[in-house]
């Protein structure tokens, strides 16, 4: 058969204020850049699980408003992509309506369909009305199954995938770099782990679709990153992680390996990795460029129910000595601030503000609370009734407000971050940024030979 793996990408905002706002402010437009030219390693994986005998392509769509994917008004409108046996489809929430389209227009067709994902894996049913099956979870161990049924014309709905083991074979699944061959990305991306054990009552992120926290063998991670560099322009590497050095001796071991790469990368993690002196070390001699750590709020109050067992909170007063830490070892921190929460009140954007040129963070991103289907928050919002809508998927950007603040007004949660976008991400801030923390670098740099601080935060 004759298989079109796509992949939804690009970066989505409808507040048509927002939008226009971001398209003039330097640093929200560069990050938005980096995330919209990340190619789909999910698809990637996809790829290599297909049985061989199969014919496989990879496409990236970044608006279907696009020629190349519709052309024509009305009843001239036409569907413009390439025909094949079988077509798989992956899509954040953000993008599913898009996602659907594409997946009626080839059922139109008579192409069969299939549609995974973190959105399709939360709510397979409603998928399961634009599509020939559905696949939930990771498509380790229902893929090849898929792929088999479809030849024989017996697909069968809904295919659960590997939630528990997806790193423990002997064999593992080598995601399909050379589908990327000839294309130019800003980063290229690696998964190393898959969940994290925090569970806060927001994460949309691979923790919907595994059972625990699963961590990669060492050696896998770098045959991978070896392999990628084999096929592609290889200019920044991202791992594609939720939580990437919460195993101590897993993380000594993957940076020993990561100084003899010679890379430049970046991950996400949480702050906890600063309380450890030997990690700090490491990080910026084994290529780390940039953590993106999210705090969420400044203010601990704000953090309380967060998640289960209130880790957020105990740690809130270990976020300036963790950016202090790390950056004075050359690795940058993006901090994560996410506004909405019910602890805030209309204070908190200048608070947030503050926190941001006192604490000397290279680098920041505030994103709107997103209630995303399958989540504990989703849960709680739409008991309480405080969802502005039942279905807003295409609101799920992480920049459109979908649901009542506690404490302020949806007006105010709106207004808040538009002016901290633009006090935070014009050219003369997002400069003075950036130096603050090569200075600030430099000069511990130059002292660290005199002396070395091993003592570990504490609150």
């Amino acid at each position: 058969m004759k298989i079109g793996l796509i992949a939804l990408s690009g970066v989505r905002v409808q507040d048509p204020e927002l939008a226009a706002l971001g398209l003039t402010l330097p640093g929200f437009v560069r990050r938005g850049r980096v995330i919209a030219s990340l190619p789909s390693l999910g698809l990637l994986t996809v790829a290599a699980l297909t049985p061989a005998g199969h014919e496989v392509h990879y496409l990236e769509v970044a608006d279907t408003r696009a020629p190349e994917v519709f052309h024509g008004a009305g009843a001239a409108r036409q569907f413009a992509l390439p025909s094949f046996d079988l077509v798989g489809i992956s899509s954040l929430t953000a993008q599913i309506t898009e996602a659907y389209a594409i997946a009626d227009a080839y059922r139109a067709r008579g192409t069969r369909v299939v549609l995974g994902g973190l959105h399709a894996s939360a709510l397979p049913a409603e998928a399961l009305e634009h599509a020939d099956a559905v696949v939930t979870g990771g498509a380790e161990r229902a893929w090849p199954q898929v792929v088999a049924d479809a030849q024989a014309g017996v697909l069968r709905g809904i295919y659960s995938g590997a939630r528990d083991g997806v790193f423990a074979s002997n064999r593992p699944v080598m995601p399909r770099f050379d589908l990327l061959a000839g294309r130019r990305y800003n980063r290229i991306t690696v998964q190393t782990s898959r969940g994290c054990p925090r569970s806060c009552e927001f994460c949309a992120a691979s923790l919907r679709i595994t059972d625990r926290y699963q961590q990669k063998p060492v050696e896998h991670v770098l045959a991978e990153i070896r392999e990628a560099r084999r096929h592609t322009r290889l200019p920044f590497l991202e791992l594609a992680d939720d939580n990437t050095f919460l195993n101590r001796a897993w993380s000594r071991s993957f940076l020993r390996e990561m100084e003899r790469e010679d890379l430049r990368w970046f991950t996400e993690t949480d702050v906890s990795v600063a309380d450890d002196p030997e990690l700090c070390d490491r990080l910026g001699r084994a290529g780390c460029r940039q953590l993106l750590i999210g705090f969420e709020s400044p203010r601990a109050g704000d953090l309380t129910g967060l998640d289960p067992g209130g880790w957020k909170r105990q740690t809130a007063c270990r976020y300036r000595r963790a950016i202090e830490r790390l950056q004075s070892h050359g690795v940058a921190v993006n901090g994560c601030f996410v506004l909405g929460l019910d602890g805030q009140t209309p204070d908190v954007f200048e608070e947030v503000l503050a926190f941001v040129r006192s604490s000397g963070l290279a680098e920041t991103q505030f994103t709107v609370l997103t209630p995303f289907p399958g989540t504990p928050l989703y849960a709680r919002l739409r008991r309480e009734g405080r969802l502005l809508s039942e279905r807003f998927w295409d609101r799920c950007t992480l920049f459109d407000v979908n649901f009542k603040p506690a404490r302020m007004s949806v007006s105010d949660l709106e207004q808040g971050l538009r002016w901290l976008m633009r006090e935070t991400y014009s050219r003369a801030e997002t400069s003075r940024r950036v130096r603050g923390f090569l200075g600030h670098w430099n000069l511990k740099a130059a002292r660290r030979g005199q002396s070395r601080s091993t003592d570990t935060p504490h609150c």
